[in-house]
């Protein structure tokens, strides 16, 4: 068996199984380093080295942690919390009760979006908006798998569709790498190629809140994070609001989560909004709080080099060329698998798109799929398993929020659901689009 499938079954099957995921891609990765050819020790060897390549974003969530903490100290997040829970009906599910649930997810939503195209912070806003908002989810009963998905939605579908933000970073390089195998394309084409696909995970987001997950849930109300209400006053409030745009500017402007945060906390602090004596306690409790998703970024990485190590993930697209014989239907379908399997290991559907371009433009082309065709199935190819995978952030940055009082699951909670509902339209659309376009 190709090593990338199997190290990415083992993987998934120790991650279902409730086996913690960091001990899952450490196992997969020693599995399929030993079964690409890899030894004991050079496998042990990649992994670990591959550990360096996620430093810069475990501390950069440590001290996303740390910035959320510190703007809960200020009570922002308690009178965004008091606010909506004055307008939350007592009686079941009552008028005020369901618009009020409209309003969480619309602009949860929302904010996801705008963290891909509009204000590119990717999930740095998940640690300071989620948390706080667990309390008015339970008085709600909402499903949290329902704002993991509208989550991971916001997080994939617009760097997928619009040319803005990471959607110019991620059509740039699917453009740069199918023109560099062979294929000239107009950049202008991507989103409309990418229309159908993406039009799949707008499916399947409609299933997620009307279908799977409309029905209330109840969660335990646990204190997540301490707020010191007696020292709210509107000068603490303005301050946290500033050291919110002072973060994200500083993100916009150095392209650096890490100094972002910094520049957040620093400004807490300064202000006098949180205790320089309090501040070893914030950013402790702030680095627990994102403690697992930093270590599942390390492991991941790892995982990935170890991938990448053994070979076979040119292997595998190879390997499904081979299969092909000229049957464009049967290519397309296999196409999308491939990179549903390379993107769950891998975890990073822009690291994908290299992989996969060098092989599957040519193929497309002797196979006659127009340029749009081509285009959808390499971009399709290269996002399918981002909203799934364990150990894409996609899912990761909405567990580290929703999993702040230690009520959602990652794999059961973020990454089952997400994969139902994100990754099987898209196949589905992605065919679509290839046969039709």
């Amino acid at each position: 068996m190709n090593a990338v499938v199997l190290a990415v079954l083992v993987m998934l099957i120790l991650s279902l199984l409730r086996i913690n995921v960091v001990i899952a891609l450490a196992v997969g990765a020693l599995v399929g380093g030993l079964a690409g050819g890899l030894s004991m020790d050079k496998t042990i060897e990649v992994f670990t080295s591959g550990l360096g390549g996620s430093a810069e974003v475990a501390l950069s969530y440590a001290l996303l942690g740390g910035f959320a903490v510190a703007i809960s100290r200020t009570g922002l997040p308690s009178l965004l919390v008091e606010w909506i829970l004055q307008r939350v009906g007592s009686d079941g599910e009552s008028r005020g009760k369901k618009l009020s649930k409209a309003l969480i997810i619309i602009s949860i939503l929302i904010m996801a979006c705008f963290s891909q195209n509009v204000i590119p912070i990717h999930i740095a806003f998940i640690p300071i908006l989620i948390p706080p908002l667990l309390t008015v989810m339970n008085e709600l009963k909402i499903d949290r798998r329902l704002i993991a998905s509208v989550l991971t939605f916001g997080l994939t579908a617009p760097y997928i569709l619009l040319p803005a933000g990471f959607g110019k970073i991620f059509q740039g390089i699917l453009a740069e790498n199918i023109e560099s195998s062979g294929l000239a394309v107009n950049s202008s084409d991507i989103p409309m190629a990418m229309l159908i696909p993406t039009a799949g995970m707008v499916a399947g987001l409609l299933v997620a809140v009307f279908i799977s997950y409309r029905k209330p849930r109840d969660y335990k109300d646990f204190s997540i994070i301490e707020t010191e209400k007696t020292d709210t006053n509107k000068k603490s409030i303005v301050f946290s609001i500033i050291s919110i745009i002072a973060a994200l500017g500083v993100q916009i402007v150095l392209d650096s989560m890490i100094f972002g945060a910094l520049a957040g906390i620093l400004v807490i602090y300064i202000t006098g909004s949180v205790k320089w004596k309090e501040a070893d306690d914030v950013l402790t409790d702030g680095m627990k709080m994102m403690a697992f998703i930093g270590f599942v970024m390390l492991a991941a990485f790892g995982f990935a080099e170890v991938l990448k190590a053994t070979g076979d993930v040119e292997e595998l697209v190879q390997q499904a060329a081979g299969l092909i014989s000229g049957n464009k239907s049967l290519a397309a379908l296999l196409m999308l698998v491939v990179g549903l399997l390379v993107t769950m290991g891998i975890g990073s559907s822009f690291s994908t798109i290299p992989i996969i371009a060098t092989i599957f433009v040519p193929l497309s082309l002797e196979l006659g799929f127009s340029p749009m065709a081509t285009i959808a199935l390499v971009g399709t190819a290269a996002a399918l398993g981002d909203a799934g995978s364990p150990a894409s952030d996609s899912t990761l940055g909405p567990t580290a929020g929703l999993n702040a009082d230690g009520q959602h699951n990652h794999i059961w909670d973020s990454c089952v659901p997400t994969f139902l509902h994100y990754n099987i339209p898209l196949i589905i659309f992605g065919w679509i689009a290839a046969m039709v376009l």
